[in-house]
């Protein structure tokens, strides 16, 4: 967005003083997306800053253009039963809508940070709530490289990576139920000098109730249970699972006309955004040509989760 506008909106959101909050903030922005870009600023204090500022009328655009595409879905009969489009799109808008609430986003950061806390492996920036609004969000800024930049990276610390980076999985859904659903690999900063990996853009975030995730980790248990658990193969494999030798990703692919013609019902709809989440980390593996022991990995889990569940008081009954 051009300059003039870029003020204009962190003047709306922060007020007219904006200025007496930061020491200095860059006009040119050193990253963007598809809602909104990243500028580089300074506290007072010298604490180096990321601040996102929202692109105006974003928020409400992606909704209209959502709510478009649903009644046009609703009007067609090309596409097959089993698809569940409709539902699908819903799915998506309210991820969209999540991410463009910087508050929530900035919320679901702050508790990631908390949750994290103990984790030596991975680092979530601290939120600068000053430099907090709906459309504009100010964090610390991170140092470090994407994840598609490890490729050259030795054997070993790709193994680390990417063992990290399943184990971050496993436990934001079986021990957290509440994941950062978004994959892309520049969420994803390694820092070579740490050997840590600070995790980014928190706006998908989301829970996963008790109910779905019982009955998901005795699927999941299981590689065979339905075709969509073709997921689970790595954890079920006894030994180091090589990724970059799989072909996870072409028979999930080879897999959906089947799955199309006998689905009778949508799927949970927390398995949309959790199934990208998932296979998104199985690409970053096998992009990185890992060698990991995923079945001790699951199977630690698999047993702290029930040991978890069965400690946990049952509620009376009203």
């Amino acid at each position: 967005m051009p300059r003039w506008q870029m003020l204009r909106v962190l003047e709306e959101e922060l007020g007219r003083d904006w200025q007496a909050k930061v020491a200095s903030l860059e006009e040119v922005p050193f990253a963007a997306a598809s809602i909104g870009q990243v500028h580089q600023g300074m506290l007072r204090d010298r604490t180096e800053v990321a601040v996102k500022i929202q692109y105006p009328g974003v928020a409400q655009s992606i909704q209209s253009d959502v709510q478009n595409l649903l009644a046009v879905l609703k009007m067609s009969t090309a596409l097959p039963d089993g698809l569940f489009a409709e539902q699908s799109l819903q799915a998506l808008q309210q991820e969209l809508a999540w991410e463009c609430d910087y508050q929530r986003e900035a919320a679901c950061a702050q508790n990631f940070r908390q949750l994290l806390a103990d984790d030596t492996f991975f680092r979530v920036p601290a939120v600068i709530k000053e430099l907090c609004t709906k459309r504009v969000l100010g964090m610390e800024l991170a140092g470090g490289v994407p994840l598609d930049q490890c490729q050259s990276l030795s054997q070993d610390i790709r193994n680390q990576i990417c063992f990290h980076l399943l184990r971050l999985c496993l436990r934001e859904l079986f021990e957290f139920r509440f994941m950062q659903t978004d994959p892309n690999w520049a969420n994803f900063l390694y820092d070579a000098s740490s050997h840590q990996v600070t995790l980014l853009d928190f706006g998908a975030s989301r829970e996963f109730g008790t109910e779905f995730t019982d009955h998901y980790i005795e699927a999941f248990s299981d590689a065979h249970v339905e075709a969509v658990m073709i997921l689970g193969e790595p954890f079920a494999t006894q030994g180091p699972y090589d990724f970059g030798a799989g072909d996870t990703a072409h028979r999930v692919q080879c897999l959906i006309p089947v799955l199309l013609q006998h689905r009778l019902r949508p799927p949970p709809e927390e398995t949309y955004a959790l199934h990208r989440k998932l296979a998104g980390a199985f690409l970053a593996c096998a992009r990185l040509r890992a060698h990991i022991d995923c079945r001790d990995l699951f199977q630690d889990t698999y047993h702290r989760y029930w040991a978890s569940r069965q400690a946990q008081p049952v509620p009376e009954a009203s």
